[in-house]
């Protein structure tokens, strides 16, 4: 079938986006679900900043590329071998395929498929199939989903469904912001009720911690970005304290503030910089958590003394340290609870058309979450 999709031709092109169009709007191919796949409508795709760290280069990935990896949208057929979805079916896109088999999905840790890695990799859906083409040459799968585009065919392992009554621009932002971002508060971040706790970052992702450490009940939630308009929505979905990470004290003030430290840190800006400045205001035995994407070429430099002496824990969290079969299904739960108020990190909704113009407002902090809306 024709569909029209967002292509990533180059990699690394000059900003503003607007002007050197890394995302081309055109009509490719789309091959119908193979064994184990199934082929979805999107009805919702949000921009996020990995997305972002493909276009610039921080992950490189192959192009030619339909980008696109946070997505709601409708079954409209399904492929062979596939029994527990049917056409009509609501479901949220994941950005990580656990095939079910391999050490780390046996073990509960999905987000760590070996396969899934590998296929995303490679540009490829899980076990290696393309099923993208322009004019008889391949064009590659992101993060095996590939939702800027008005249907994306995907292995049956990138699918969570869900029920029916949820809005599918609020379904999209659970299978990266909040999954990711309330996940890692839930799973790896160590925050107890009463316990304290900076969220460092405040995109789409780290406003979804806050939300989360607000729904653990945390005594005290430091948020930390150098946005003021970030630092105020933070206050009001419930962080206890606002900081300027520009500010030449905010370590120390936080320090201060929290009596030695926070119990749990969590980074969410994909630099080093700010993953050592968490570290930083890190109390004595606590637990450090990043769940941003540098550069790979990125390197950290810390004292390494302070993880015996002052026993503390430095971990990564990727796909929210969770199992998405679980955890979506239990977002959306608090989301109708009014606990997981979502929406409010949408601040635009796009057509297809200004794709390229909303990853400048990614860029530059004017925008939170950015949905396409395909509806």
């Amino acid at each position: 079938m024709k569909i029209k999709a967002a292509v990533l031709e180059e990699i690394g092109r000059d900003m503003p986006y607007g002007t050197t169009q890394p995302l081309v709007v055109q009509e490719i191919d789309l091959d119908g679900p193979q064994h184990g796949e199934v082929l979805v409508r999107i009805v919702a795709a949000g921009l996020c900043h990995s997305d972002l760290s493909t276009i610039n280069g921080d992950r490189p990935r192959p192009v030619p590329m339909v980008l696109g990896h946070e997505a709601a949208g409708i079954v409209e057929e399904v492929g062979a071998g596939v029994t527990d979805l049917v056409a009509g079916d609501h479901v949220v896109c994941v950005f990580v395929p656990g095939c079910g088999h391999c050490a780390p999905c046996k073990s509960g840790r999905p987000a760590l498929c070996e396969p899934g890695a590998a296929s995303n990799g490679a540009g490829t859906l899980l076990g290696g199939g393309i099923r993208l083409s322009r004019n008889g040459s391949p064009v590659l799968h992101h993060c095996g989903v590939s939702c800027f585009a008005e249907y994306a065919t995907m292995s049956r392992y990138s699918l969570v469904k869900i029920d029916k009554e949820t809005p599918l621009h609020i379904a999209a932002l659970m299978g990266c912001a909040v999954l990711t971002g309330t996940g890692a508060v839930f799973n790896a971040g160590a925050v107890d009720p009463a316990s304290t706790t900076a969220i460092v970052g405040l995109g789409g992702v780290g406003l979804a911690a806050v939300m989360g450490a607000v729904a653990t009940g945390a005594e005290t939630i430091v948020a930390v970005d150098r946005i003021p308009e970030k630092l105020a929505l933070a206050l009001e979905l419930g962080a206890t304290h606002a900081v300027n990470a520009d500010d030449a004290d905010a370590l120390e003030n936080i320090r201060e503030t929290t009596k030695g430290g926070v119990d749990s840190a969590l980074d969410f800006t994909g630099s080093a910089r700010a993953l050592e400045f968490s570290f930083g205001i890190t109390r004595r035995g606590g637990t450090t958590v990043t769940a941003g994407l540098p550069n790979p070429a990125a390197r950290l430099d810390l004292p390494a003394v302070t993880f015996t002496a002052e026993e503390r824990t430095l971990k990564g969290s990727y796909l929210g340290s969770g199992v998405p079969s679980r955890d979506i299904p239990k977002f959306l739960a608090l989301h109708n609870r009014g606990k997981l108020p979502v929406e409010r990190l949408m601040t635009h909704r796009l057509n297809l058309e200004d794709i390229n113009e909303g990853f400048d407002k990614l860029h530059d902090g004017t925008a939170i979450r950015q949905i396409i809306d395909f509806s």
